[in-house]
This record gives structure tokens, sequence and C-alpha cells, in this order.
């Protein structure tokens, strides 16, 4: 089990009320959506990181990164009952270090990407283009006094919704197999967003989401939390493994 520290100097997380139908085909097993108000829930975290270091080294050997990640809630079974957590197909990051450590920092893939943010505060623009040329994402989002949106009637039950599925997976290696990874953060303080323009290439994609199947339901900000990410576990995807022909 491994853990790396770091402030969460921002994230933001732009969140979409999506048709159940539609997510399944884009989870594998044994996850399935886990709906709020009669939609699943999947989204994108743009999230920067501040002194990201292994645990216990000084935050002055820390760096600094942008990442975005693609996500979708789930719930799962197992022996202790029912789970609920995050599936996240795709990860990216500005940083070589990252990238190039992969497994051994988080799980999962990261591809290459770079980054274009303007944050003044209220308002923050983030836009994204992947090197391998498949992810572009861009976001205008400013601070708003109300929630908005449909999947929740207040803040409280939005931020504690993310607090209780604060568990990641994510797709590793060749044989199936699904990474776990924990975010620990002794405050989870957020602001509601206003969701002012968003466009990411896998969500606004009409052969993977019809139209009408995907909208744009609410936006959090959290800014400056000290954060653990904690690696370990794993899961089994007998889904992945027939699409690789291994099962």
């Amino acid at each position: 089990m491994r853990s790396v520290d770091c402030t969460i100097e921002r994230r933001l997380l732009i969140n979409y009320r999506i048709d159940p139908e539609v997510v399944r085909r884009h989870i594998p097993s044994p996850f399935r959506p886990l709906l709020v108000s009669g939609w699943a829930v999947g989204g994108v975290c743009l999230i920067r990181l501040g002194g990201l270091r292994p645990a216990h080294l000084p935050r002055a050997l820390g760096l600094t990164t942008e990442n975005a990640a693609h996500r979708f809630a789930v719930e799962w079974d197992d022996d202790q009952g029912t789970q609920v957590g995050v599936f996240i197909p795709r990860r990216d990051t500005n940083s070589r270090l990252t990238a190039l450590a992969g497994d051994r920092l988080f799980p999962g893939l990261h591809h290459r990407a770079e980054f274009q943010v303007r944050d003044d505060g209220p308002e923050i623009q983030i836009a994204v283009s992947s090197h391998d040329g498949t992810l572009d994402l861009s976001a205008t989002a400013h601070e708003n006094a109300a929630l908005g949106g449909e999947l929740f009637s207040c803040l409280d039950d939005a931020i504690g919704f993310f607090r209780e599925g604060s568990h990641g997976y994510s797709p590793h290696g060749d044989l199936g197999q699904l990474a776990g990874v924990s975010l620990e953060c002794p405050r989870w303080d957020a602001l509601p967003v206003q969701i002012d323009s968003v466009r990411s290439s896998m969500f606004d994609d009409h052969d993977a989401f019809p139209k009408g199947s995907c909208t744009v339901d609410f936006g959090l900000l959290m800014r400056d939390l000290p954060a653990r990410w904690v690696s370990g576990g794993g899961l089994r995807s007998r889904r992945l493994l027939q699409a690789r022909g291994v099962a």
C-alpha cells in the first residue's frame, strides 16, 4: 500500500446526469451505476495538486501538477455488502513524472496533456489537450451562491455524495485488473459553481452518449485542502478480460 501527500490547491468537479442504461455501456463489471434521483452521475475532475510527494517526505520536495479525470459514480457488492466509489476510465496530467511513474504514484495509465489555466478566484477557465490527440476538454465556471441542477437539493448532500464515494478504480494491466486509490481529506469544504461552458470530447461524443442522454447538472469547487491518496486494493473485471479475449 502506497501513500502520497499533497494539497488540493484547486479541484473543480463538473457533474453530469446521465441515462443509466448509457452508463452501463461504459463501466466494467463488477460495477453498476450509482443512481441519484433516477440518474447515473458522471463527470470531470480538474484538479491542481501542490506539494505532491510520497507520504512523510517534506513538502519542499513535492511537485505541482495539473490533472484531469473522467469518472462515473458506481456501486458494487463484496463480502462486506454494497460499496460505492468511482470508476475512472481516463486520467490526464501535465506532469511528465506522473505519467512516467504511472502506477507507482497513482493507479492507472496517465496520458500527457497540455493545460491552459486561468484562475482569477471567482472565475476559472481551463483547457486541456492531450498529446495523443484523443482528449479535447475545456470549461469555464464561476463561484455561485446556489448549487443548481436536479441531482441534489442542497450543498451538504452533494458534498456528502462525493465524500462517501472517495474510492476510485482504474483499469490496470492486461489481466482485467482494476487498481484502487482512496482520497483521505480531513476537510471536504466545497463551494457551488455555475458551469458557464464545458466541452468534453468524451461526453460530447453522440455515438457514445446519444443526444439528450447526458446533461451538465452542477459544479463544485474545492480549494486548499490537505489530502492523502492511498493506493491499494483492487478488483477483477470479467468484462475487461472478455474484451481482451482472455476469459
